[in-house]
Order: structure tokens, then sequence, then C-alpha cells
């Protein structure tokens, strides 16, 4: 079986956005554009669909118009190895968006994000449960995602 193919829908941009996304992330790329002919249901010449891959991942985006709209019961989640691989796709990733809260983020596209360092999801699976408890809370005063103040939470 071939791996499983995320497709976005998208109204406009297709182009834009995967060009952000491949120039953001390593082992990423545009692999091919589809465009719309003459007659179709958006300008002959626009990106109908838009296939790249995302840090090693294959992905798609249709721009399929107005009639679906991205919404946060769909991200997309970036784990990090430390505090500055964080920052920097937190940085990349909000530029032009939304910083919303618990290292979730919505990207200049529509798209939701979660950015989270791998010592983050480790304590929040901490089998203490009041250290992980410490951890949630201090997790949920913040918009992107901080390690040492959630480390010093967690140690109490």
């Amino acid at each position: 079986m071939s791996p499983l193919v995320p497709c976005l829908w998208f109204n406009g941009q297709a182009e834009d956005a995967a060009n952000f996304y491949v120039s953001i992330f390593p082992d990423s790329a545009i692999l091919d554009v589809t465009r719309y002919g003459e007659g179709a249901p958006m300008p002959a010449g626009e990106a109908m669909v838009v296939r790249f891959r995302l840090n090693g991942q294959e992905m798609m985006i249709l721009n399929g118009g107005p009639h679906h709209q991205l919404t946060p019961a769909f991200s997309l989640i970036v784990p990090c190895r430390d505090q500055a691989e964080t920052d920097r796709y937190w940085a990349a990733l909000s530029e032009g968006g939304e910083e919303v809260a618990c290292g979730w983020l919505t990207d200049r596209f529509g798209v939701s994000w979660q950015v989270v360092p791998d010592e983050v999801r480790q304590m929040l699976g901490d089998p203490d449960k009041a250290r992980a408890g410490r951890a949630m809370e201090a997790m949920m005063s913040m918009k992107k995602l901080e390690i040492a103040p959630m480390r010093r939470a967690f140690e109490g």
C-alpha cells in the first residue's frame, strides 16, 4: 500500500502556500502543478492541484473554490528537538498568521499547525499525574510553547 497523502482544500493561493511551506522545511519540494484549462470553474492557468513533498511527506493542495473552509479540526504537527527549533518553526509559520494557544497557530493561508517540542510531549505524558498536571497548567498560559518554564512547573 502506498503512503497516505493529505490533501488540503484551498480557495486560491495553492501555489503560494506550497512554495511557502517548502521554503520552511527540509526535504521539501514542489513535485508538480496541474492547472485549470479553458472552461473550468476557475480561471485558465490557475493551479488546480499542487503536489509537494513537505519534510519527506507527500501532500497536495486543491484549489477547489469557496465550497469548503479550512478549520482547526485538522492541524499539522511539527515535532521539534529543542527550543531553538521550536522558535524557528513558530516564527516562520506564524508570520502573517495568528498565534492561537498551547502551541497552536494558524498560518497566513488558514492552515492550523501545532509546534511542539519533544520534551513537552514527554512531560505531558509522564506517568506522575501531578508533574504532568503542573506542566499542562503552565502550557495553558502560553501561545508558543516554552520548554524552560514548563520544565520548572513540571519539576515543582
